[in-house]
């Protein structure tokens, strides 16, 4: 059987196409790697809030100086920094996801709650109101990366910080009576905190 060879066609525009598929993909890592991308803890979220009202840049440390640090209780803020030399001794660096917040930030994170669990009750085990919240009141941080909420569970109580709620590990408040007693029991959630029932 004698093979007749297949004249191969050359498609026009190809290096085009592939170029325009190249610059697609990159535009969508782009997009889900950017800080504003749902799925990042410190995105900006819709509408005109920024720095002023509490919204963290990614990398923001206990040191830094914006709205979301250096509005927090100066006590708290004070522990923290502490803490925080201490811990990079062990290799550890806080980051602040989220610190004080404005009211009007809050309300926007409640609204956003509310619409991803379905109902003001299941948005409340993870968001206060503005008035119930102690990120408006500047007495709440919120510590990551995960080893930096370990260690702050490990060591917190010795500078009055205390993990509150059992469902946030990355939740702290300033409890100066830990330092001598420890921290006190946690929540389950913030459901369970007679403060959150305002």
């Amino acid at each position: 059987m004698i093979r007749t060879p297949v004249p191969r066609r050359r498609l026009r525009g190809t290096p085009v196409v592939v170029l325009l598929l190249a610059a697609a993909a990159v535009a969508v890592m782009v997009a889900l790697l950017s800080p504003s991308s749902p799925s990042s803890p410190t995105r900006v979220p819709r509408g005109a809030l920024g720095a002023a009202d509490g919204v963290v840049p990614d990398g923001v440390t206990v040191f830094d100086d914006v709205p979301a640090v250096t509005n927090l209780d100066a006590g708290l803020l004070a522990a923290l920094r502490s803490a925080a030399r201490d811990a990079v001794g062990d290799g550890v660096e806080f980051v602040v996801n989220s610190g004080w917040r404005s009211r009007a930030y809050q309300d926007r994170l409640l609204r956003d709650a509310i619409a991803q669990y379905g109902s003001e009750e299941e948005a409340a085990r993870w968001v206060a109101t503005a008035d119930t919240s102690p990120h408006v009141s500047g007495q709440a941080v919120d510590i990551g990366p995960t080893a930096a909420a370990t260690w702050i569970s490990r060591h917190g109580a010795g500078y009055g910080l205390c993990r509150v709620y059992r469902n946030e590990p990355w939740h702290v408040e300033l409890r100066p009576e830990a330092v001598d007693a420890g921290c006190p029991r946690m929540y389950a959630d913030p459901t369970q905190d007679p403060r959150m029932q305002r």
